[in-house]
C-alpha cells in the first residue's frame, strides 16, 4: 500500500486490528476444536458416560458420530487444507 492509502485507512485502522484479532482467536478455537488427542479424549469420556450409565446408548451413538466427524476433518486438515486439494 502506498503512503496516501495508509493515511486515508488510517481511521479503520482499530477496526482492522480487531477483525485480525477476531481471526487469530478463531484459528486458534478450530485448532483446538480439531486437535486429535482432544477428540480422542472426549471420546474416552465418552465411553466413560456410557459404562456409568450417564447416557443411553442412543445418545452415546450421536454423539460418537459427532466426535469421528471432527476427527476425520481434522485428519483431512492435517493432509490438505479440507476440500481434497493440498496446501
Amino acid at each position: 500500500m502506498g503512503l496516501i492509502t495508509e493515511v486515508l485507512l488510517l481511521p479503520f485502522a482499530p477496526v482492522r486490528g480487531s477483525l485480525w484479532t477476531v481471526r487469530q482467536v478463531l484459528t486458534e478455537a478450530e485448532r483446538q476444536y480439531y486437535d486429535p488427542a482432544a477428540v480422542r479424549a472426549d471420546l474416552a469420556r465418552l465411553e466413560q458416560r456410557l459404562d456409568a450409565g450417564e447416557i443411553d446408548e442412543e445418545e452415546f451413538d450421536r454423539l460418537e458420530d459427532e466426535l469421528l466427524d471432527r476427527l476425520e476433518i481434522s485428519t483431512r486438515r492435517s493432509t490438505g487444507n479440507g476440500d481434497g486439494t493440498a496446501r
